[in-house]
């Protein structure tokens, strides 16, 4: 199934053997010499094509060349992987939560054991950096340690009983067959974060990664099995763009799928909310941003230049909690954009996978296109380019790390989350002006703002309309952290203490006729 091997390059022996030969040949502790291909689905423990047997190609976004041809699956193989994950329901949630754990801390163990292989296969897939890579496998399987851990402590309540002759107790149930749905831009994390609460509780699901990067889910699920996941209960079903509205629109639609998870745009969010109104599913949604990164005069402008650095540029600039919008105080602002172009200048761009590279490509050449409108709309109003605004001779998906001052709100930039290496800068004079601009959005996913005064830390820190925000601060994200946003950007709540029970429901129960 997979093109030119070769085209990995600097991937381990063990990775190609992942991706090529026998499961029994590299995991002699497997339950089974079944043949993995990470080109096949994932449905009821066994790697399955397409029915159609069609195929949808993923690329390298560094070199647009082949990585492999992944299984394009429809609305019928989304219908198999439901009844199968509906029926592994009726025993996973049976399982003791010890159980379950037990079972989630094996899974993490593999994985963190094999995480060098897990990064290449992201590096190849999405672009990002291999020093990014790593970070986000690390991330991403601490959610399965952190829920296995939580899956223990999901507590009920004995209640003080109004009456004499009754005893009234809460307890939680999970919530059934959960359908998952992840973006290509922290594929490894996102799905761990979302089916390590799943699985902690007790549900089941059907995942459907996003069509650029389905090699990460799928090889996480070649690591569950190896752990013993039992069959049924973590499900891949992978497609092509083309399919990938059938495919949500069956996991929206069927009623054996009690909840739906989603990370993505706010657009597709609202799209998956009103197909899944008819069966009240609960729905956890992970949506856009357009975060404000604001900088005060009495900030310090060295770290707020490398808080604005280390955020922005992660992962190309494609991160949700990414500054979009970078406010700068008027007595800082000459001396925060010298600065910050003088350190963006340095980047090296490049495949994620060569030594030395410290920005990668976009996903695709659409991304690209996105990012350079911007910067030409916002040049033909007034913008000045201190540093990039072109594409690059490199491929169609790699264009230069861009710094432009003199933005205002009429630039396209500032109504429009860009997803890509682009920082553009607005001037302000009162914090006033500052947050009226930072909450002129619907979107409300994270803020950053940097500031010694310790008044106006607590006024912005209440004030900005976001679920996220960091305070002279630009690495927010931690397992143990509610993850969230308000307004367009999301319902619901993913890691933290508050995970887990999006997938549960609370039951009262009240026992009578006690004396």
């Amino acid at each position: 199934m997979f093109g030119n091997i070769k085209m990995f390059g600097k991937l381990s022996h063990k990775l190609v053997n992942i991706l090529t030969v026998r499961c029994s040949s590299i995991c002699k502790s497997s339950r089974s010499a079944m043949t993995l291909s990470l080109g096949n689905g994932y449905i009821n423990g066994k790697w399955v094509p397409a029915e159609d047997g069609s195929t949808f190609p993923v690329r390298n976004p560094a070199n647009g060349k082949l990585i492999s041809e992944v299984a394009d699956m429809r609305a019928n193989e989304t219908t198999t992987a439901v009844e199968h994950a509906a029926k592994a329901f009726k025993q996973w949630k049976d399982y003791t939560a010890f159980d379950r754990s037990k079972l989630l801390k094996k899974w993490y163990t593999i994985m963190v054991n094999n995480q060098e292989e897990l990064a290449q296969i992201l590096t190849a897939e999405n672009g990002k950096i291999i020093k990014e890579a790593r970070k986000e496998i690390v991330y991403g399987t601490s959610f399965v340690e952190w829920f296995a851990e939580e899956a223990k402590r999901v507590y009920g309540d004995v209640l003080p009983s109004i009456f004499k002759s009754k005893r009234q107790l809460h307890f939680k149930q999970p919530v059934g067959v959960c359908g998952i749905i992840t973006p290509w831009n922290v594929p490894n994390a996102m799905m761990l974060r979302k089916v390590g609460a799943a699985l902690a509780a007790g549900c089941t699901v059907v995942v459907k990664p996003a069509e650029d990067t389905p090699l990460s889910a799928l090889a996480v699920c070649h690591y569950a099995e190896e752990a013993g996941i039992p069959a049924g209960v973590l499900n891949v079903v992978t497609c092509s763009e083309k399919h990938a509205a059938e495919v949500g629109k069956v996991l929206c639609e069927n009623p054996k799928v009690s909840k739906i998870s989603f990370t993505g745009s706010t657009e597709t969010g609202k799209i998956l909310m009103k197909q899944s109104v008819d069966t009240m599913k609960r729905v956890s949604m992970e949506l856009g941003g357009n975060a404000a990164f604001i900088v005060f005069n009495s900030a310090d402008v060295d770290a707020a230049v490398a808080g604005a650095v280390a955020a922005k540029f992660r992962g190309t600039g494609q991160t949700c909690i990414s500054p979009n919008r970078l406010l700068v105080q008027d007595q800082v602002y000459d001396e925060f954009c010298e600065k910050l172009t003088k350190v963006v200048e340095k980047f090296v761009v490049g495949d994620g996978l060569d030594d030395g590279t410290t920005l990668g490509p976009l996903i695709n050449e659409k991304a690209v296109d996105k990012v350079d409108r911007h910067v030409k709309d916002a040049v033909e109003k007034g913008g000045k380019v201190l540093i990039g605004g072109e594409r690059l001779a490199k491929g169609p998906a790699f264009y230069s790390p861009t710094v432009i001052r003199d933005i205002n709100q009429e630039m396209a930039v500032c109504r429009e989350e860009t997803f890509g290496p682009l920082v553009p800068v607005i001037k302000f004079k009162e914090e006033k002006e500052a947050l009226l601009i930072a909450n002129s959005t619907r979107m409300g996913l994270a803020g950053y703002f940097y500031s010694q005064d310790i008044q106006q830390i607590w006024r912005v820190a209440e004030d900005l309309e976001v679920g996220m925000v960091g305070i002279n601060e630009s690495a927010i994200n931690a397992t143990n952290s509610a993850f969230g946003g308000i307004k367009e950007s999301g319902l619901g709540i993913e890691g933290s203490k508050y995970g887990i029970d999006e997938y549960l429901n609370i039951k009262y129960a009240c026992f009578g006729g006690l004396h």
